[in-house]
């Protein structure tokens, strides 16, 4: 397996895979995107995050070059996607949140004849997915001579993940990757996508499972109001808020816990004082989720108050 931490190539090498600057969106007189800018690299793993109605769903479809864009600088994989051919889709792959054809197809030979799309259109060193290899790393190998429509939800969901990468693509677009799955089929997707990762693909991943997105991502991007609000780490997110370290401990018998303002001078007394007589000692920081909810709302209440500054003024 392949994590983040020990990746051969670290994120942040080569030339950006994406690169958006001031995209904006705006269907009839409603601005849904006011100016988003971000970038990402070779084998890194990106999350966008945003609340229903933030933007994410159309930024990822302008990124794809499924929709046009009224205005910002755009560029995928060396290419403007409101322009790019063949050449330039088959080096994208694309897992949707569901699939509604293919049903009267056998697994094997539905990624074969995708396969062979791939194969009229890539001539560098990257190659299709060898089948049946895609189809073990998929865990359908017991499934591969069955039939799309017999396949079990948790079972499409693999299927849909297979044919999302089949092409083995430099860039991944990954839209709720893991809804259905079980617990293992989960932690398996989680190893695939750590290895695509490692073979230097880049990923952009939309998810409402914030424990997901904190396990797989190297950089978080926090869409809101049709902007990015916040860009880092989960762990430089978290910093950024305000909410304090909770450290836990037992002395004695007691269970304690407090959140100091600096957790680390406050553990180095608290073993200073009590030595050897600390045990069970836990520190956590705010989970991605709550750091989440914090700029979210934070986000929120400020175009609140901004909306009733502009009211008062006017009414004034």
């Amino acid at each position: 397996m392949v994590s983040k931490a020990t990746r051969t190539r670290p994120p942040g090498d080569g030339d950006r895979t994406i690169e958006v600057r001031d995209l904006r969106m705006r269907y009839g007189r409603t601005d849904v995107l006011t100016g988003v800018t971000f970038s990402a690299r070779p084998g890194e793993v990106v999350a966008l995050l945003g609340p229903n109605g933030a933007g994410k769903t159309t930024t990822i479809e302008i990124l794809e070059g499924f929709r046009m864009r009224s205005s910002g600088q755009v560029d995928v994989l060396g290419a403007d996607p409101a322009r790019a051919g063949e050449q330039w889709r088959a080096r994208v792959g694309v897992v949707l949140q569901s699939w509604r054809d293919h049903s009267r197809w056998r697994v094997r030979e539905l990624l074969d004849h995708l396969a062979l799309y791939y194969r009229a259109h890539l001539t560098g060193p990257r190659r299709p997915w060898d089948v049946n290899e895609l189809i073990a790393s998929a865990g359908l190998t017991d499934r591969a001579d069955e039939r799309v429509a017999r396949l079990s939800g948790g079972q499409r969901r693999r299927l849909d993940v297979a044919i999302g990468i089949v092409g083995r693509p430099e860039l991944l677009f990954l839209d709720e990757p893991t809804m259905g799955f079980d617990p293992e089929a989960r932690r398996e997707f989680h190893d695939l996508v750590h290895e695509l990762a490692g073979d230097n693909t880049t990923i952009l991943l939309t998810t409402h499972d914030l424990d997901e997105a904190e396990k797989l991502a190297d950089r978080i991007l926090i869409l809101a109001g049709g902007t990015i609000i916040a860009d880092g780490t989960a762990d430089e997110l978290s910093r950024r808020m305000s909410t304090r370290a909770e450290v836990r401990w037992t002395v004695g018998g007691t269970r304690h816990v407090h959140s100091p303002a600096d957790a680390t001078t406050f553990v180095r007394d608290l073993f200073r004082r009590h030595d050897d007589a600390v045990t069970d000692l836990e520190m956590r920081r705010a989970s991605l989720e709550e750091t989440y909810m914090s700029m979210v709302r934070k986000f929120e209440a400020g175009r609140r108050d901004a909306a009733v500054r502009e009211f008062e003024g006017v009414a004034r």
